[in-house]
C-alpha cells in the first residue's frame, strides 16, 4: 500500500527554510574566515613544529559521582506506563542524592598540597610569607578635577593620595584569574612587606596571589612569558562567603562557607582544619559571616543565612555543643555582621528584613531557644540591607538595595551602660550617600569595607561601583577617589583595603583580580 504524502504546514515550511538559510550563512562565514586566514588550516597545522619540553605526567580523569542513565526502550519499558514513571522518579532521586553528596562538607583536616586546584607556588614552608542604577560602564561620577576644586587642605591631600593609586601595571586585569568562579570574599594578608591577596569563590575555592612575584606561564610557546603567581586551594565544597585573618595570629585565616563549616587555614603548617560545623553532618546551615574579636583568640563569632548568630568556643571538642551559643536575631537572612573593633560586645547585623540592628552581648535575656542579646537599637531601610561594618571610631557603614550607603555615628558607644536602648532619632544615619547598589543576579552584592588600621588615622572605606570602578569615602561621606584603569571589563564588586597600607583589591564575577597600589 502506497504511503500517503504528508503535506507540511506553512509554519513547518517556514521553519525549514530558516534552517537552510542559517546553514548557508554559516558555510559562507567559514569560507570567508578561511580565505582571510582566521580559521585553522591543514597547512598551518602541519607546518607548526612541536616545542620540545619535558613529558607531562598523564592526569587521571576524575569521574563525577552520578548514577549512569539507562535506556527504557532497550529494557522494554513502555512510555507513559507506571513502570516508566517509577523509573523516572528513581533516577531523579539518585541524581539529587549525587548532587547532595558532591556538596556535602568534608570534616577531615586537609594538607594544602592535597587541595591545590591550580598553581605551583605553594609549598609547606609557606613561601607566600617570605619577604620578596542602570550601570553605565566606565562613566565616572568622580574624577581628578574634583581634587583641584577641594578647599580643605587636609581633604585635598587625602584625595591626592587616594587618586595616585594605580592599577597593577605588570599584568592586565583580564590575565589575573585568582579563582575559577565568581568572587564572594576578598582580603589581604596583614603583612606590609608585599601585597598578598586572598579571594574566596562560589564553589569553595580559595585563590592566593603573591603580587610580588612572577612565574613562567606553562605550555606557552614563548619561553619568556610570565604570569602572576597564583595558587588555588579548595578548602570548602560550597561558596566561601567571608573570611578573616585572626588578629592574634596573622598566619591563621578563618573562612565561613555555605557548606555550614568554618575552617582555619594555617599558612605556616600548610593545613586546613575544620574548627566549627553543626554536630549533625546532614544539617544544612549555610554561614554568611565569621569574625574573631581582639579580646579573645578562642571565641568564634558567625552568622547564618537563616537569621541566626552564633558564638563558639574553639577550645570545646567539636562533637560537644557545650561551647556553642546560638541566638535567633532575625527571621530572614543575615547578610553580614561585624564586631566593634574596640568594644567587641557590640554587634552590628544587616538583614534581608531591611534592618540594621545593634546588639549588646553583655546582657542576654530569655530562656532556651528564646535567649537573645540586648537590642540597643534598630534602623529600617526601604529595602534589604546588605552589610553592616563597624570602624574603630564607632561608626557603622551599611549598603542597601534602596541605592544608598548610610553612615551611622555611634562614637559615644564606649559610654553605653548595660541595657542601653537608643531611640529612633538616635539610630538615624549621620550621612546618606546615593550609590547604585543594583547588582542583579550575576554580580556579587556590594558591601562597604573599612580600612581597619589606617596609618594616618583617617577613617575610610571602599565599595565596588557598578560602572566598573571602586569608590573610596571618608567617615563623613566625602568621596576621595574612584579607582579604575585599562583592562577592567567587569564590575570589581568585592573590594577590600589592606589593613594598614593604601592597597585595594577588587574581585569580579569571572574570578579576576584588580589591584591598586
Amino acid at each position: 500500500m502506497a504511503r500517503q504524502k504528508v503535506e507540511l504546514s506553512e509554519y513547518e515550511q517556514q521553519r525549514q527554510a530558516n534552517i537552510a538559510k542559517t546553514q548557508a550563512l554559516l558555510r559562507d562565514l567559514e569560507m570567508e574566515a578561511a580565505q582571510a586566514g582566521l580559521g585553522p588550516t591543514a597547512k598551518a597545522g602541519a607546518a607548526a613544529k612541536p616545542k620540545s619540553k619535558k613529558p607531562v605526567p598523564k592526569r587521571i580523569k576524575q569521574e563525577e559521582i552520578a548514577p549512569r542513565r539507562t535506556s527504557s526502550r532497550l529494557k522494554g519499558i513502555e512510555a507513559d506506563s507506571e513502570t516508566a514513571k517509577r523509573k523516572a522518579e528513581e533516577e531523579h532521586v539518585a541524581l539529587r542524592e549525587a548532587d547532595r553528596a558532591k556538596r556535602q562538607r568534608v570534616s577531615d583536616a586537609f594538607n594544602l598540597n592535597d587541595i591545590v586546584v591550580a598553581g605551583k607556588a605553594w609549598d609547606q614552608a609557606g613561601n607566600f610569607l617570605t619577604a620578596v542604577g542602570p550601570a553605565r560602564p566606565y562613566e565616572r561620577t568622580f574624577d581628578p578635577d574634583h581634587v583641584k576644586e577641594t578647599t580643605s587642605r587636609e581633604l585635598k591631600t587625602l584625595r591626592e593620595k587616594m587618586n595616585s593609586l594605580k592599577l597593577w601595571e605588570d599584568f592586565d586585569p583580564t590575565d589575573i584569574k585568582i579563582t575559577p568562579e565568581r568572587i564572594y570574599a576578598m582580603g589581604f594578608h596583614p603583612t606590609a612587606d608585599k601585597p598578598l591577596v586572598f579571594a574566596g569563590d562560589k564553589l569553595g575555592n580559595l585563590g592566593i596571589c603573591d603580587c610580588s612575584q612572577k612565574v613562567k606561564v606553562e605550555d606557552d610557546e614563548d619561553a619568556d612569558t610570565e604570569g602572576p603567581s597564583i595558587t588555588t586551594l579548595k578548602p570548602h565544597t560550597r561558596t566561601i562567603h567571608s573570611f578573616q585573618f585572626s588578629p592574634h595570629d596573622q598566619n591563621a585565616l578563618y573562612s565561613a562557607s555555605y557548606d555550614s563549616s568554618i575552617r582555619k587555614l594555617d599558612l605556616t603548617k600548610g593545613v586546613a582544619l575544620e574548627v566549627y560545623a553543626p554536630s549533625d553532618k546532614n544539617e544544612d546551615a549555610p554561614l554568611s559571616g565569621v569574625e574573631i574579636s581582639k579580646n579573645d583568640p578562642n571565641l568564634l563569632y558567625f552568622s547564618t543565612l537563616d537569621g541566626r548568630f552564633g558564638i563558639y568556643d574553639m577550645r570545646t571538642p567539636s562533637e560537644k555543643a557545650a561551647g556553642l551559643d546560638i541566638f535567633q536575631l532575625s527571621e530572614k537572612k543575615i547578610g553580614g555582621f561585624s564586631l566593634h573593633p574596640l568594644q567587641p560586645h557590640l554587634i552590628a547585623t544587616a538583614s534581608l528584613d531591611r534592618t540594621l540592628k545593634i546588639w549588646d552581648l553583655r546582657k542576654i535575656s530569655g530562656k532556651g531557644e528564646g535567649r537573645i542579646p540586648n537590642l540597643v537599637g534598630e534602623h529600617e531601610s526601604r529595602l534589604s540591607v546588605s552589610h553592616a561594618a563597624w570602624n574603630s571610631a564607632g561608626q557603622v557603614a551599611t549598603a542597601s538595595y534602596d541605592d544608598t550607603i548610610k553612615i551611622h555615628d555611634f562614637s559615644k558607644c564606649p559610654d553605653w551602660k548595660i541595657g542601653t536602648s537608643l531611640t529612633e532619632p538616635e539610630m538615624e544615619p549621620a550621612k546618606l550617600i546615593p550609590h547604585n547598589n543594583q547588582t542583579g543576579r550575576w554580580v556579587t552584592i556590594l558591601r562597604p569595607q573599612w580600612q581597619s588600621d589606617p596609618l594616618d588615622g583617617i577613617q575610610r572605606f571602599c565599595i565596588g561601583n557598578m560602572n566598573r570602578f571602586v569608590d573610596i569615602y571618608t567617615a563623613q561621606g566625602q568621596q576621595l577617589a574612584q579607582l579604575g584603569g585599562e583592562g577592567i571589563t567587569a564590575v570589581p564588586a568585592v573590594a577590600k583595603f589592606h589593613p594598614t597600607m593604601d592597597w585595594i583589591a577588587g574581585g569580579t564575577a569571572s574570578g579576576k583580580l584588580c589591584l591598586w597600589m
